[in-house]
Parts: C-alpha cells; sequence; structure tokens
C-alpha cells in the first residue's frame, strides 16, 4: 500500500511539518512517485518498529483533514522560561534544582516529573554534546500541562553528565510534553538551532531571557522559511 504524507503523519502522531523536515533529511524511507512523495506500508511498520514510534493507520485517513496545532519552540520556551545559576555538582543535584523551578506543575507532578527524569538518565545520557543536555521523561507525565513547555537552564558550574562527547553541561532544556507528539515536534526545532555552533557559543554567555527569545524566535523564522 502506498501512502500520502497527510495519512503516515496522522499514522504516526506527528505534525506533517515534522514528517516534511524528516523527508528532506533523509530519516524516513520513502518512495517516488513522478514528483511526489509516497510511502509503503510495510517500510513504514519496520522503521517505526526500529524508533519505537507508534505507527497505525486506524482513524489516519478520517483524520487527514483535521487541522494540526503547530506550537513553536519559543512559545514553549516562554511557557517553561528560564533560570540561572542551577546548583548541583552532578546531574541528579542539578535536575532535583532545576525542577524546583517548574512552579507551573503541582508539587507531587513535579516529584514524579524528577523520578522519571533519573529513570531517563540512567538509560542513557541525554547529554548531546557541546556541553548541552536535553532532559526529559521518556513518557507523560500523569498529569502533564496542557501545553508543552521548555524549562532552559543555566548552570553555575558545568558538571559532568555522562555526554556523549564527555563534555561537562552548561547547560539544559527540560522538555516537558503532553504527548509524545508535541516532543517530536519541538524536539526536532530545539536540535536544528543547537547544531548551529554560533548558536551554542551564543548560549555559553548565558544570555538573559528576553535576548534568549529574540535569538531563539530569529533561528526559528530560519528553519520555517527551509
Amino acid at each position: 500500500m502506498k501512502l500520502p504524507i497527510k495519512t503516515v503523519a496522522s499514522a504516526l502522531d506527528l505534525p506533517a511539518s515534522t514528517l516534511e523536515r524528516w523527508i528532506r533529511q533523509g530519516r524516513i524511507p520513502i518512495q517516488r512517485s513522478g514528483d511526489d512523495v509516497v510511502f509503503s506500508n510495510a517500510a513504514l511498520e519496520r522503521w517505526s518498529a526500529t524508533h519505537n514510534l507508534s505507527f497505525s493507520l486506524n482513524g489516519a485517513q478520517s483524520d487527514e483533514h483535521a487541522p494540526e496545532t503547530h506550537d513553536s519552540l519559543i512559545s514553549a520556551m516562554q511557557r517553561g522560561k528560564g533560570c540561572h545559576r542551577i546548583t548541583g555538582s552532578h546531574a541528579a543535584d542539578a535536575l532535583k534544582s532545576a525542577v524546583g523551578c517548574v512552579d507551573f506543575l503541582p508539587a507531587d507532578i513535579r516529584d514524579e516529573l524528577f523520578e522519571k527524569l533519573i529513570e531517563r538518565e540512567r538509560l542513557a545520557s541525554t547529554g548531546i554534546g557541546d556541553g548541552i543536555a536535553i532532559p526529559h521523561p521518556r513518557d507523560p507525565l500523569s498529569r502533564p500541562p496542557e501545553a508543552a513547555a521548555i524549562v532552559t537552564c543555566f548552570l553555575e558550574k558545568p558538571i559532568r553528565f555522562n555526554a556523549i562527547d564527555d563534555q561537562p553541561v552548561f547547560v539544559f532544556f527540560l522538555l516537558i510534553s503532553p504527548t509524545v507528539k508535541h516532543h517530536l515536534h519541538l524536539l526536532s526545532r530545539l536540535s536544528y538551532c543547537i547544531r548551529d555552533k554560533a548558536f551554542v557559543a551564543f548560549l555559553r554567555r548565558q544570555p538573559d531571557s528576553v535576548t534568549l527569545y529574540a535569538h531563539v524566535a530569529a533561528s526559528e523564522k530560519q528553519l520555517d522559511n527551509l
């Protein structure tokens, strides 16, 4: 069975914009039919299984024309706010301090969030290199926020985070999403920004929130124009 982009996006529970970006980046198997991109059902089932993503065509056709919510990176960061001088001599301490800044969640859910963050770090470090980490729960919280939020946490001192390049982490983006769909969408947009060496150098200056958001908004505009 050959499937169009809208149907596949719905079946993967992803925004079409994220799927289109993955196509451009060569991250998902596609076929060409003239100038159109189509997908093989069998190939997608194998690919989604290896990438730990759900793939179901049930209801995908009926949802094909449903409106999508495209949450911007900047709006998620503004909801999460920025925190400077996060203390801690190791990852668990720093994450505990960061969770204390998440004042938009009730106390019991903050406790759950911390436990899920530690559980995720035990599986594999979320330190992605260049002194940056993106800690997040492996699964949504039992009572997640209605909208995704990213808490930008600048550490008082860089700490070991078992990052893939073994560099100490000086900043992390605590990503809290109501669904896996929201998580993947924002992770893709954040990853675009931090692949830029100039952006990483900018982060090292630990900018205030107003300056940070202006820089992120400019980066996100570039992404949307690709």
